[in-house]
């Protein structure tokens, strides 16, 4: 009886906007799309350190009418360091389906053609708050942690800040990989943008002198 109150309740289910748009920024970033059904349905899966839990709590109350259990902490082990991460899941649903395609390639992870056409100002915030930095107290400039994409696609993300939203940005190698620096020049630019999506547990990512 449960299963089918559950299954007539996802019948119910449609991303918001602001769902939509704050998913493209979460895929960008540290989150994933998991299918138990070889690509029928997919869930949203969120995890991140307990210093975050704030943010964590955020995504949450975005995606609250789509999770049936509220954030828990998970305790994770790597080698002799134990460390302590929130998460929560999704229900699995054909409504994710399209951003799996659009984000996955034989299970790896890559930035969608049209990232042009999904990326928005809240959905750049999101993906500030997950993978973005500042370089450093002396530097206006901004990072975006990209290591996890190829070349190829930070191109692709690179080219997408500016045609669509006229920032400067460039690659810097790293030895895991490729972050996309912003230029301290649009620092502004870039902040005018984002500021009314960031939450207060996520200004330390902000000058303080900078935000609204």
């Amino acid at each position: 009886m449960f299963l089918k109150k559950i299954e007539t309740y996802k019948k119910k289910l449609n991303l918001t906007k602001i769902q939509r748009e704050v998913l493209v920024g979460l895929l960008l970033g540290d989150a994933c799309l998991e299918t138990q059904n070889n690509g029928r349905t997919y869930r949203l899966k969120i995890e991140y350190s307990l210093k975050n839990k704030e943010y964590c709590k955020y995504i949450y109350n975005l995606f609250q009418n789509w999770v049936l259990t509220p954030p828990r902490e998970r305790i994770v082990k790597s080698g002799i360091h134990t460390s302590v991460n929130i998460t929560f899941n999704t229900l699995s649903h054909e409504a994710f389906r399209f951003y799996a395609q659009q984000f996955y390639h034989e299970k790896r992870k890559v930035v969608p053609r049209i990232i042009h056409k999904l990326l928005t100002p809240s959905g750049l915030a999101c993906w500030y708050m997950d993978d973005g930095s500042i370089k450093s107290k002396q530097s206006k400039g901004l990072i975006l942690n990209t290591q996890g994409f190829v070349k190829h696609d930070i191109k692709v993300l690179i080219n997408t800040l500016k045609n669509k939203y006229n920032l400067n940005s460039w690659e810097r190698k790293q030895k895991e990989g490729y972050q996309i620096y912003i230029s301290g020049y649009d620092l502004d630019k870039f902040l005018n943008l984002i500021h009314e999506y960031i939450i207060p547990s996520m200004w330390y990512k902000i000058p303080k002198q900078k935000i609204r």
